[in-house]
């Protein structure tokens, strides 16, 4: 059970004392954005780089980017311990999660709200983590779809079925209104941006999340 706050709600212009807010947190959770695969334009390699430096916690990368099987290995190279690509801009999914573990990082594969997860549920044992989007990818701040939730479902069941550790994560407009029924579902690694960045207290916004899902685990 971890909890990645979403450094798209934090200050660009402040990033290492945002980074410092989430110190109590599991991961920095870190979209790239390309103004291609999705309409919005965040940060590339350079300012990953510099993130991974200064960051207290594990930096995962969320690539909405086109092209991926050649640029995130690259974001592996610079740093970031967890990189998630899009299935629906990979070309060979397979060999691109390969590379990401043989680059010393963790494999991981995003689905967006319209993918359906069957297609693809083969490539469980080349991954270390699935991310279900509840929301459409390209800005923070979005209303949570609910309607994803059953696709959380039948990740975690190949999951359990598949045997080994995969984690499944959730990222968009989770918060302390949903992020119960997220971890009900079987995710187990959730994405907050304004739920954490948008509270006077982050350390606390996180510890709050936290103490949900453990009231819910017992």
């Amino acid at each position: 059970m971890q909890i990645s706050p979403s450094i798209l709600s934090a200050d660009f212009a402040n990033l290492q004392t945002e980074l410092d807010r989430i110190s109590s947190a599991d991961w920095a959770h870190v979209d790239v954005m390309d103004g291609h695969f999705v309409p919005n334009l965040t940060l590339g390699l350079p300012v990953v780089e510099a993130i991974c430096r200064v960051s207290p916690v594990p930096v995962d990368c969320h690539l909405m980017i086109e092209d991926p099987d050649r640029w995130a290995p690259r974001y592996v190279e610079a740093g970031a311990r967890s990189a998630t690509f899009h299935v629906e801009a990979a070309r060979d999914p397979r060999a691109l999660a390969r590379a990401l573990r043989a680059a010393g990082g963790r494999a991981g594969m995003a689905l967006k709200p319209a993918t359906p997860w069957a297609p693809y549920a083969e490539l469980l044992p080349e991954l270390d983590m699935v991310l279900v989007m509840t929301v459409e990818p390209g800005f923070g701040g979005q209303a949570f779809m609910a309607d994803q939730l059953p696709k959380v479902r039948q990740v975690r069941e190949a999951v359990r079925r598949h045997g080994g550790e995969v984690w499944v994560q959730v990222d968009g407009g989770v918060s302390a209104r949903t992020i119960e029924e997220c971890a009900e579902a079987g995710a187990d690694v959730f994405v907050a941006g304004s739920a954490v960045y948008g509270a006077e207290d982050a350390a606390a916004a996180v510890g709050e999340l936290r103490d949900l899902v453990a009231q819910h685990r017992h």
